[in-house]
């Protein structure tokens, strides 16, 4: 080691930008969500404008929940403890601001094309190709900048805070570039390469570990090193640490299915998801429990510090949110709870309680450091974690009453259960003051975040911006290399706790997919491997220590093992669904392909953001069944490109619409909704009349669909459109006999004809199946 100290001064600036960032995107995006929460109550509010309708606001609200306020939020406290942690600035000050300037650049297309109606129709993953190409130039930026950052790092091993930083970008790029994968028909518009229960399986892979290592393992990360900071005490437990951080990267993973419960996905799929969400409870409890304990010996900080009152609420709220999580994942719970308002109540209790309030708790706690000023008023920012606190518990609350009254009515039947009890327009009228309470928690909470944003101002206004410094001694490179040479490849696989856990998944494999005597051996083999393993634990515990402490001195093989912790959850679920023959996913029916002109209808459905409200997936359920038809079956949805399974039931499941009303029935309702279903809070579309269908993109994006593996003829382009064109005339004449005007080629008249088709399936074994069975065995 080298004599001397050196001074650091650390490269502030970028946090103080993320900051002000989240702070100011913060309060749109909850703006956007009180906006979309009292639309429910007021379908007026959209004022027959198209791009402030319901079903293009949403998307909005919540990606700038997402992405613009915990994303902006999250690289701010990245940045600043990273830093400090490793004892040396930021590797490169440009790839900062790249970062910075592009992360800003891609909310601002975000803000932009969602409202247009240019979406993917992905929940969370709405953004248009350009922008995930962007997406992913981006976050790419930031990763080099962070490793490079470890690399240069004067601190020889790496704080727990971290490691869930390491798993946060590595793994948000693995759900990111897999749930993304696609082919462009145009500039604005793109398919996915998956369909149906392919493309619902690696959606919601990616939707629940976005919400893990988006929303998560980042914010876990930002607790373990400004917790300890705010409070002034050590984290409670390193151990405990330690088995909270690779128990949670490795279980979250998996527990994707529980999002599809009940549905057409493969039952051991959905057990699978049940059993691994269930098994959250223990690291995420953990987690909570070890920082809610750091706060021993400055619980009585809590009555004049706002910053750990925030910490310790937003903790709360994280045990909150994690035992919910597990609870909405039992079968029978999440029969009830399923496309109702409690998974609304659940996801806000995370990202306004959880996110939310460690935000605030970091915010007040960096802008006086980063200013070099006193906080302008503790006593604001006690009104805003009490009027914050309060409008959270209302929504939440609010949710819980919606979502519990809602699905018992739903599931509710009489006369011996030969007949449902409530009409789905009955549901919506008992649930709406909860409704509107919802509104007034959120209008709350958002008040306490302005209120927020005037005190950091004061606070900054006139104030000096400094860069924090350090004196460290400068690591020796040679000695730092020959530190990180004792824990190569070898060292970092070959070793018991590894081998020990993939001897145990490898038979846990087997257990799963195996038949007879097979699943019986990998049933007690798993069973050794565990048992040996806790043996060898307690006889040679302190080499297995040893070997962790070695291996976070080296980033490099931590980064390598925390991947393969992460992937091979999604291995085993995506990889057999993906790989086998399509043709056998199909169950007792195929669906008949869309027209062109219905195909055109999907894509005006899908910009309109209808699927934010209506599902189409009738679950294995007696009262689904009884209330919208025979169950789905996998074949249904084969050609659904994205697939449409829903998450939420504001309006009724549109699995067999088709055929089920007449055409200008579709045609009033979408002009006047109550017209048709009086009490419907569902938003006019009058602007579907006026509106041209692009019926000229149908020839790419019938040759995308026929890449991914329709089975659509070898039309020309002109045939493509002839069809269309054809269809759209017929539509029209009835709607004219019925006394209604539509162009053959406007956007209703196209929306009207896929309605139509909705539930179409031929039984397998026909002509249609043939073909379709043909097909994919030429992909």
């Amino acid at each position: 080691m080298t004599d001397g100290k050196k001074t650091i001064e650390f490269d502030d600036q970028i946090t103080r930008w993320f900051l002000i960032a989240s702070v100011l995107w913060g309060a749109v995006g909850m703006l956007a969500g009180v906006i979309v929460a009292a639309m429910l109550n007021f379908h007026q509010l959209h004022f027959g404008l198209e791009w402030l309708s319901y079903g293009r606001l949403r998307p909005l609200h919540t990606n700038a929940a997402i992405f613009a306020f915990v994303g902006n939020m999250m690289f701010a406290g990245i940045y600043y403890s990273t830093q400090r942690l490793c004892k040396v600035r930021l590797a490169s000050d440009l790839l900062s601001r790249i970062h910075f300037w592009g992360w800003q650049l891609i909310i601002v297309c975000a803000a932009v094309t969602l409202p247009l109606g240019l979406t993917r129709g992905k929940e969370y993953a709405e953004l248009i190709w350009p922008i995930n190409v962007l997406v992913v130039i981006i976050w790419v930026v930031f990763a080099i900048n962070f490793f490079w950052t470890l690399a240069k790092r004067n601190e020889p091993t790496l704080y727990v805070a971290l490691w869930f930083y390491i798993a946060t970008i590595i793994t948000v790029a693995m759900l990111y570039i897999v749930n993304h994968l696609q082919i462009p028909t145009s500039l604005t518009h793109s398919y996915p390469i998956f369909s149906g229960v392919q493309d619902a399986l690696v959606q919601w892979w990616y939707g629940h570990n976005a919400v893990a290592f988006f929303l998560t393992t980042p914010i876990l990360g930002i607790m373990y090193y400004f917790v300890p900071k705010a409070a002034g005490r050590p984290v409670y437990s390193y151990r405990l640490s330690v088995i909270h951080f690779w128990s949670l990267v490795f279980i979250y993973i998996w527990a994707g299915p529980h999002h599809l419960l009940n549905t057409a996905l493969p039952h051991w799929l959905q057990t699978l998801g049940m059993l691994f969400s269930l098994m959250l409870w223990a690291p995420s409890w953990g987690g909570m429990l070890n920082g809610l304990l750091t706060l021993r010996g400055a619980w009585h900080k809590l009555r004049t510090d706002p910053v750990l009152k925030f910490f310790a609420a937003g903790i709360t709220f994280y045990g909150m949110a994690t035992f919910e999580g597990p609870l909405l994942s039992i079968r029978a719970v999440n029969a009830m709870a399923h496309y109702t308002d409690w998974i609304i109540g659940h996801v806000h209790s995370g990202t306004l309680g959880w996110n939310g309030f460690l935000a605030a708790g970091m915010f007040y706690w960096l802008a006086p450091r980063l200013w070099r000023a006193k906080l302008y008023s503790v006593a604001l920012a006690n009104l805003h974690f009490w009027i914050g606190l309060i409008g959270i518990l209302l929504y939440i609350a609010a949710m819980w009453v919606s979502g519990i009254t809602q699905g018992v009515m739903l599931n509710s039947t009489q006369d011996e259960g030969t007949a449902l009890t409530y009409s789905f327009v009955e549901t919506l009228t008992a649930i709406r003051p909860a409704m509107g309470l919802r509104a007034i928690g959120g209008g709350l909470y958002l008040l306490g975040w302005v209120i927020m944003i005037y005190n950091l101002w004061r606070t900054i206004a006139g104030s000096e911006a400094v860069n924090g410094t350090m004196e460290v001694y400068p690591r020796d490179r040679e000695e730092t290399r020959k530190m990180e040479g004792t824990i190569g490849a070898r060292r970092t696989f070959f070793n018991a706790p590894v081998l020990y856990c993939t001897a145990g998944m490898l038979a846990l494999c087997l257990w799963m997919f195996g038949d007879g005597l097979a699943a019986i051996f990998g049933l007690f083999a798993s069973i050794f491997a565990i048992l040996a393993a806790i043996v060898h634990f307690k006889a040679a515990g302190a080499r297995w220590n040893d070997w962790h402490e070695n291996l976070i001195g080296n980033w490099a093989p931590f980064t390598a093992l925390t991947f393969i912790a992460v992937a091979i959850g999604g291995a085993v679920q995506i990889i057999p669904a993906v790989t086998v023959y399509r043709a056998k996913n199909v169950e007792d029916r195929l669906q008949v392909p869309y027209t062109p002109l219905e195909l055109a209808g999907r894509d005006i459905y899908i910009a309109e953001g209808c699927y934010t409200c209506h599902s189409q997936m009738i679950r294995t359920l007696v009262p689904d069944v009884m209330r919208y038809g025979d169950y789905s079956r996998l074949g249904e949805s084969i050609y659904d490109f994205p697939f449409q399974w829903g998450s939420k039931r504001t309006g009724p499941d549109l699995a067999r619409e088709g055929g089920l009303r007449t055409d200008d029935w579709h045609y009033i309702h979408m002009i006047d909704p109550r017209a048709t279903s009086p009490g419907s809070n569902m938003p006019a579309y009058p602007w579907l009349v006026d509106k041209p269908a692009n019926l000229e993109a149908l020839p790419s994006r019938i040759r995308v669909q026929r890449i991914v593996g329709v089975p659509y003829p070898d039309w020309s382009a002109e045939e493509i459109i002839e069809s269309a064109r054809e269809q759209g005339e017929e539509i029209s004449r009835r709607l004219r006999e019925a006394g209604h005007y539509a162009e053959p080629d406007s956007q209703m008249v196209a929306l009207i004809a896929y309605l139509q088709k909705l539930g179409a399936a031929e039984p397998r074994g026909s002509d249609v199946a043939s073909a379709a069975n043909e097909s994919t065995a030429t992909d």
